[in-house]
Protein backbone atom coordinates (compact mmCIF):
# COMPACT_ATOMS: atom_id res chain seq x y z
CA UNK A 1 0.00 0.00 0.00
CA UNK A 2 2.97 2.42 0.75
CA UNK A 3 4.34 2.24 -2.61
CA UNK A 4 0.67 2.84 -3.87
CA UNK A 5 1.18 6.29 -1.72
CA UNK A 6 4.38 7.38 -2.94
CA UNK A 7 3.60 6.69 -6.31
CA UNK A 8 0.32 9.25 -5.93
CA UNK A 9 2.42 11.24 -3.64
CA UNK A 10 2.97 14.41 -5.94
CA UNK A 11 -0.14 14.72 -7.60
CA UNK A 12 -1.56 14.20 -4.34
CA UNK A 13 0.40 17.20 -3.02
CA UNK A 14 -0.50 18.99 -5.94
CA UNK A 15 -4.08 18.67 -5.42
CA UNK A 16 -3.83 19.65 -1.59
CA UNK A 17 -2.82 22.79 -2.67
CA UNK A 18 -5.36 23.33 -5.32
CA UNK A 19 -7.21 21.15 -7.61
CA UNK A 20 -4.79 22.26 -10.78
CA UNK A 21 -3.77 19.12 -13.09
CA UNK A 22 -0.37 17.65 -13.42
CA UNK A 23 0.93 16.38 -16.14
CA UNK A 24 2.46 14.17 -15.91
CA UNK A 25 6.90 -14.27 -32.13
CA UNK A 26 8.01 -15.15 -35.28
CA UNK A 27 11.43 -17.37 -35.47
CA UNK A 28 12.87 -14.78 -37.67
CA UNK A 29 12.15 -11.72 -35.81
CA UNK A 30 14.36 -10.12 -33.15
CA UNK A 31 12.00 -7.86 -31.15
CA UNK A 32 14.54 -4.95 -30.19
CA UNK A 33 14.46 -4.27 -26.63
CA UNK A 34 12.30 2.02 -25.98
CA UNK A 35 10.25 8.81 -22.50
CA UNK A 36 12.25 12.62 -22.75
CA UNK A 37 13.90 13.02 -19.63
CA UNK A 38 11.71 15.89 -17.70
CA UNK A 39 13.98 18.79 -16.70
CA UNK A 40 15.48 19.28 -13.39
CA UNK A 41 13.89 21.93 -11.71
CA UNK A 42 15.82 24.80 -10.40
CA UNK A 43 16.75 24.76 -6.53
CA UNK A 44 15.02 28.11 -4.45
CA UNK A 45 13.89 28.77 -1.04
CA UNK A 46 10.24 28.78 -0.33
CA UNK A 47 7.85 29.50 2.50
CA UNK A 48 5.92 26.06 3.23
CA UNK A 49 2.22 26.27 1.49
CA UNK A 50 -0.43 25.87 4.58
CA UNK A 51 -2.56 23.49 4.82
CA UNK A 52 -5.15 22.91 1.95
CA UNK A 53 -9.06 25.07 2.86
CA UNK A 54 -11.45 22.71 0.68
CA UNK A 55 -13.86 25.25 -1.58
CA UNK A 56 -17.28 25.98 -0.68
CA UNK A 57 -19.12 23.01 -2.64
CA UNK A 58 -21.21 23.99 -5.04
CA UNK A 59 -25.28 23.95 -4.37
CA UNK A 60 -24.52 21.40 -6.90
CA UNK A 61 -21.91 19.61 -6.11
CA UNK A 62 -22.10 17.12 -3.38
CA UNK A 63 -18.94 16.16 -0.67
CA UNK A 64 -17.91 12.89 -2.25
CA UNK A 65 -14.89 12.22 0.29
CA UNK A 66 -14.25 13.30 3.85
CA UNK A 67 -10.92 12.76 5.91
CA UNK A 68 -10.70 14.47 9.26
CA UNK A 69 -11.40 18.20 8.70
CA UNK A 70 -10.69 17.86 5.03
CA UNK A 71 -13.91 17.57 2.43
CA UNK A 72 -13.25 16.59 -1.50
CA UNK A 73 -16.24 17.77 -3.91
CA UNK A 74 -17.16 15.73 -6.57
CA UNK A 75 -16.02 18.59 -8.76
CA UNK A 76 -12.41 18.67 -7.35
CA UNK A 77 -12.10 15.18 -7.44
CA UNK A 78 -13.10 15.20 -11.26
CA UNK A 79 -10.26 18.11 -11.59
CA UNK A 80 -7.64 15.70 -9.70
CA UNK A 81 -7.94 12.99 -11.94
CA UNK A 82 -8.16 15.37 -15.23
CA UNK A 83 -4.37 16.17 -14.10
CA UNK A 84 -3.51 12.55 -14.30
CA UNK A 85 -1.50 11.26 -16.76
CA UNK A 86 -3.52 10.46 -19.77
CA UNK A 87 -2.97 6.61 -19.32
CA UNK A 88 -4.19 6.28 -16.49
CA UNK A 89 -7.27 8.47 -16.23
CA UNK A 90 -9.53 6.04 -17.29
CA UNK A 91 -8.77 3.64 -15.04
CA UNK A 92 -9.19 6.30 -12.73
CA UNK A 93 -12.64 7.07 -13.79
CA UNK A 94 -13.29 3.41 -14.29
CA UNK A 95 -12.55 0.34 -11.65
CA UNK A 96 -9.83 2.35 -10.37
CA UNK A 97 -11.85 4.87 -9.14
CA UNK A 98 -12.63 3.86 -5.01
CA UNK A 99 -9.16 2.80 -4.87
CA UNK A 100 -7.68 6.24 -5.98
CA UNK A 101 -10.20 7.90 -3.06
CA UNK A 102 -8.53 5.14 -0.50
CA UNK A 103 -5.15 6.51 -1.78
CA UNK A 104 -6.01 10.04 -1.06
CA UNK A 105 -7.50 8.93 1.98
CA UNK A 106 -4.71 7.15 3.63
CA UNK A 107 -2.35 10.00 2.09
CA UNK A 108 -4.43 12.58 4.22
CA UNK A 109 -4.67 11.12 7.11
CA UNK A 110 -1.06 10.62 7.12
CA UNK A 111 -0.12 14.14 5.98
CA UNK A 112 -2.41 15.88 8.58
CA UNK A 113 -0.72 13.53 11.28
CA UNK A 114 2.29 15.55 10.33
CA UNK A 115 0.88 18.69 10.41
CA UNK A 116 -0.44 17.96 14.22
CA UNK A 117 3.32 16.89 14.82
CA UNK A 118 4.85 20.32 12.98
CA UNK A 119 6.66 18.34 10.84
CA UNK A 120 6.23 20.80 7.81
CA UNK A 121 7.60 23.28 10.44
CA UNK A 122 11.23 21.98 10.10
CA UNK A 123 13.91 23.57 7.72
CA UNK A 124 14.79 20.85 5.71
CA UNK A 125 10.81 20.27 5.22
CA UNK A 126 10.13 23.27 4.30
CA UNK A 127 12.90 22.91 1.74
CA UNK A 128 11.57 19.67 0.43
CA UNK A 129 7.93 20.99 -0.15
CA UNK A 130 9.15 23.73 -1.87
CA UNK A 131 11.27 21.74 -4.15
CA UNK A 132 8.55 19.24 -5.11
CA UNK A 133 6.17 22.75 -5.76
CA UNK A 134 9.03 23.87 -8.63
CA UNK A 135 9.10 19.90 -9.57
CA UNK A 136 5.55 20.12 -10.20
CA UNK A 137 5.67 23.33 -12.05
CA UNK A 138 8.31 22.26 -14.37
CA UNK A 139 7.03 19.18 -15.47
CA UNK A 140 3.54 21.05 -16.30
CA UNK A 141 5.76 23.65 -17.89
CA UNK A 142 7.28 20.73 -19.96
CA UNK A 143 3.92 19.27 -20.53
CA UNK A 144 2.39 22.91 -21.77
CA UNK A 145 5.56 23.28 -24.18
CA UNK A 146 4.99 20.12 -25.96
CA UNK A 147 1.26 20.52 -25.96
CA UNK A 148 1.66 24.01 -27.44
CA UNK A 149 4.84 23.54 -29.58
CA UNK A 150 4.16 24.38 -33.50
CA UNK A 151 6.26 22.34 -36.07
CA UNK A 152 7.44 23.25 -39.42
CA UNK A 153 6.38 21.70 -42.34
CA UNK A 154 9.27 22.17 -44.17
CA UNK A 155 11.22 20.70 -40.88
CA UNK A 156 8.72 17.34 -41.00
CA UNK A 157 9.54 17.08 -44.33
CA UNK A 158 12.71 16.76 -43.86
CA UNK A 159 12.70 14.42 -41.25
CA UNK A 160 10.59 12.21 -43.33
CA UNK A 161 13.59 12.29 -45.94
CA UNK A 162 16.17 12.08 -43.76
CA UNK A 163 14.79 8.68 -42.19
CA UNK A 164 12.51 7.73 -45.48
CA UNK A 165 13.66 4.14 -44.76
CA UNK A 166 12.25 3.52 -41.87
CA UNK A 167 9.12 3.89 -43.32
CA UNK A 168 9.34 1.37 -46.13
CA UNK A 169 7.07 -2.19 -45.79
CA UNK A 170 7.46 -5.60 -47.11
CA UNK A 171 5.35 -8.17 -47.76
CA UNK A 172 7.58 -11.90 -47.93
CA UNK A 173 6.83 -15.39 -46.90
CA UNK A 174 9.90 -17.72 -45.83
CA UNK A 175 10.86 -21.26 -45.05
CA UNK A 176 13.01 -21.87 -42.38
CA UNK A 177 14.87 -25.05 -41.84
CA UNK A 178 16.79 -25.23 -38.11
CA UNK A 179 19.66 -26.44 -36.87
CA UNK A 180 21.15 -27.45 -34.20
CA UNK A 181 21.46 -25.02 -31.73
CA UNK A 182 18.29 -22.83 -32.98
CA UNK A 183 16.30 -21.09 -31.12
CA UNK A 184 13.25 -22.81 -32.57
CA UNK A 185 12.15 -25.99 -31.17
CA UNK A 186 12.39 -29.14 -32.46
CA UNK A 187 9.09 -30.36 -33.93
CA UNK A 188 8.02 -34.43 -32.48
CA UNK A 189 10.44 -36.84 -33.93
CA UNK A 190 12.14 -34.46 -35.84
CA UNK A 191 16.00 -35.15 -36.48
CA UNK A 192 18.45 -32.33 -34.91
CA UNK A 193 20.24 -31.29 -38.09
CA UNK A 194 23.97 -30.09 -38.53
CA UNK A 195 24.47 -26.82 -39.96
CA UNK A 196 25.77 -28.53 -42.92
CA UNK A 197 22.71 -30.60 -43.21
CA UNK A 198 20.08 -27.88 -42.81
CA UNK A 199 22.09 -26.27 -45.74
CA UNK A 200 21.97 -28.69 -48.10
CA UNK A 201 18.30 -29.37 -47.13
CA UNK A 202 17.29 -25.39 -47.95
CA UNK A 203 19.54 -25.75 -51.28
CA UNK A 204 17.55 -28.35 -52.41
CA UNK A 205 14.48 -27.04 -51.29
CA UNK A 206 15.31 -23.60 -53.45
CA UNK A 207 16.46 -26.03 -56.58
CA UNK A 208 12.62 -27.21 -56.51
CA UNK A 209 11.12 -23.74 -56.40
CA UNK A 210 13.16 -22.57 -59.06
CA UNK A 211 12.01 -25.67 -61.00
CA UNK A 212 8.10 -24.74 -60.43
CA UNK A 213 7.51 -25.82 -57.32
CA UNK A 214 5.16 -23.82 -55.53
CA UNK A 215 6.41 -21.61 -52.36
CA UNK A 216 3.95 -21.39 -50.10
CA UNK A 217 3.27 -25.41 -50.50
CA UNK A 218 6.57 -26.40 -50.01
CA UNK A 219 6.64 -24.36 -46.96
CA UNK A 220 3.73 -25.51 -45.52
CA UNK A 221 5.02 -29.08 -45.64
CA UNK A 222 9.04 -28.28 -45.19
CA UNK A 223 8.98 -24.76 -42.43
CA UNK A 224 10.42 -25.56 -39.31
CA UNK A 225 8.55 -22.11 -38.63
CA UNK A 226 5.29 -23.86 -37.53
CA UNK A 227 3.42 -20.66 -36.74
CA UNK A 228 4.06 -19.39 -40.29
CA UNK A 229 4.62 -22.56 -42.00
CA UNK A 230 0.81 -23.73 -41.35
CA UNK A 231 0.16 -20.69 -43.55
CA UNK A 232 2.71 -21.01 -46.81
CA UNK A 233 5.54 -19.32 -44.64
CA UNK A 234 3.37 -15.90 -45.16
CA UNK A 235 4.75 -13.35 -43.05
CA UNK A 236 2.89 -10.42 -43.44
CA UNK A 237 4.35 -6.98 -43.74
CA UNK A 238 7.03 -5.83 -41.95
CA UNK A 239 9.43 -2.55 -41.59
CA UNK A 240 12.75 -2.22 -40.79
CA UNK A 241 13.88 -3.44 -37.26
CA UNK A 242 11.45 -5.96 -36.92
CA UNK A 243 13.74 -8.29 -38.61
CA UNK A 244 16.80 -9.88 -37.45
CA UNK A 245 19.38 -7.70 -39.70
CA UNK A 246 20.54 -10.47 -42.50
CA UNK A 247 17.27 -11.62 -42.81
CA UNK A 248 15.80 -7.98 -43.06
CA UNK A 249 18.49 -6.79 -45.53
CA UNK A 250 18.08 -9.62 -48.00
CA UNK A 251 14.01 -8.99 -47.53
CA UNK A 252 13.89 -5.22 -48.48
CA UNK A 253 16.80 -6.05 -51.29
CA UNK A 254 15.08 -9.03 -53.07
CA UNK A 255 12.59 -7.62 -56.21
CA UNK A 256 9.47 -8.73 -56.13
CA UNK A 257 8.46 -12.48 -56.83
CA UNK A 258 12.17 -13.33 -56.34
CA UNK A 259 13.19 -16.53 -53.99
CA UNK A 260 16.61 -15.38 -52.35
CA UNK A 261 19.68 -17.74 -51.77
CA UNK A 262 19.53 -19.39 -48.19
CA UNK A 263 20.07 -16.96 -45.47
CA UNK A 264 21.66 -18.23 -42.27
CA UNK A 265 20.20 -16.33 -38.69
CA UNK A 266 20.47 -17.92 -35.35
CA UNK A 267 17.18 -19.13 -36.17
CA UNK A 268 18.44 -21.83 -38.70
CA UNK A 269 18.20 -21.39 -43.09
CA UNK A 270 15.59 -19.45 -45.01
CA UNK A 271 14.33 -19.01 -48.12
CA UNK A 272 12.61 -15.59 -48.27
CA UNK A 273 10.05 -14.65 -51.30
CA UNK A 274 9.29 -10.54 -51.20
CA UNK A 275 5.52 -10.01 -52.88
CA UNK A 276 5.29 -6.74 -52.28
CA UNK A 277 7.30 -3.52 -51.63
CA UNK A 278 5.53 -0.46 -50.05
CA UNK A 279 6.24 3.16 -48.61
CA UNK A 280 4.24 4.99 -46.29
CA UNK A 281 3.76 8.82 -47.45
CA UNK A 282 4.02 11.77 -45.74
CA UNK A 283 0.63 12.56 -44.93
CA UNK A 284 0.20 8.96 -43.26
CA UNK A 285 3.37 9.46 -40.82
CA UNK A 286 3.17 13.14 -40.32
CA UNK A 287 1.11 12.67 -36.82
CA UNK A 288 3.72 10.69 -36.14
CA UNK A 289 6.46 13.00 -36.67
CA UNK A 290 4.89 15.71 -35.17
CA UNK A 291 4.67 13.68 -31.97
CA UNK A 292 8.55 12.65 -32.67
CA UNK A 293 9.76 16.12 -32.62
CA UNK A 294 7.69 18.05 -29.94
CA UNK A 295 9.68 16.97 -27.35
CA UNK A 296 12.96 18.02 -28.73
CA UNK A 297 11.01 21.47 -29.41
CA UNK A 298 10.27 21.64 -25.79
CA UNK A 299 13.44 20.67 -24.87
CA UNK A 300 14.67 23.71 -27.28
CA UNK A 301 12.37 26.34 -25.45
CA UNK A 302 14.03 25.44 -22.03
CA UNK A 303 17.60 25.63 -23.35
CA UNK A 304 16.43 28.94 -24.63
CA UNK A 305 14.51 30.15 -21.06
CA UNK A 306 18.06 28.62 -19.15
CA UNK A 307 20.14 31.69 -21.19
CA UNK A 308 17.95 33.81 -19.96
CA UNK A 309 18.30 33.01 -16.98
CA UNK A 310 20.77 34.61 -14.12
CA UNK A 311 22.37 31.80 -12.70
CA UNK A 312 25.00 31.90 -10.16
CA UNK A 313 26.61 29.24 -8.42
CA UNK A 314 29.15 29.45 -5.99
CA UNK A 315 32.31 27.70 -6.90
CA UNK A 316 33.82 27.99 -3.23
CA UNK A 317 31.10 26.04 -2.06
CA UNK A 318 30.20 23.50 -4.79
CA UNK A 319 33.91 23.20 -6.43
CA UNK A 320 34.70 24.44 -10.15
CA UNK A 321 32.41 22.97 -12.86
CA UNK A 322 33.94 20.28 -14.52
CA UNK A 323 35.53 20.77 -17.28
CA UNK A 324 33.58 19.45 -20.71
CA UNK A 325 34.79 16.01 -21.97
CA UNK A 326 36.98 16.18 -25.15
CA UNK A 327 35.83 14.82 -28.37
CA UNK A 328 37.29 10.98 -28.75
CA UNK A 329 38.93 11.53 -32.44
CA UNK A 330 38.17 8.37 -34.53
CA UNK A 331 40.14 5.65 -35.02
CA UNK A 332 42.03 5.49 -38.21
CA UNK A 333 40.41 3.55 -41.03
CA UNK A 334 42.63 0.25 -42.13
CA UNK A 335 45.80 0.81 -44.18
CA UNK A 336 45.26 4.76 -43.48
CA UNK A 337 47.51 4.51 -39.69
CA UNK A 338 50.35 6.58 -39.27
Amino acid sequence: MFRKVLYILPLAVAFAQSPAPKPAAKPVTAAKPATPAKPAAAVKPAAAPAPAIAKPAAADDSIVLTVGTEKITRTQFEEFINGLPEQVQVQARGPAKRQLAEQIAELKTMAQEARKRKIDQTPAMKQQIAIQIDKTLASALYQELMNSAKTDDAALRAAFEKDKGKYEQVKARHILIRFQGSRVPLKPEQKDLTEAESLAKTQELHKRILAGEDFAAVAKAESDDTGSGANGGDLGSFSRGQMVGVFEDTAFALPVGKVSEPVKTPFGYHLIKVEEHSSKKFEEVRPELEQQMKPEQAKEAIEALKKTTTVVIDDKYFGPAAPPTPLTPPAPAPGQEK
